[in-house]
């Protein structure tokens, strides 16, 4: 995991690429959040 300013980077140890979720106390608005499911392959 990486922070930038306001910003959590995650990698997956077996897919290219990182998801970035914004500031961790603010909510995530739900298209952001869809976004963040579909790159971590969860749903």
């Amino acid at each position: 995991m990486a922070r930038k300013g306001s910003h959590a980077q995650f990698k997956h140890k077996a897919k290219p690429g990182r998801v970035t979720v914004p500031h961790p106390k603010r909510d995530i608005p739900i298209g952001t959040l869809k976004s963040i499911e579909k790159q971590s392959g969860l749903s």
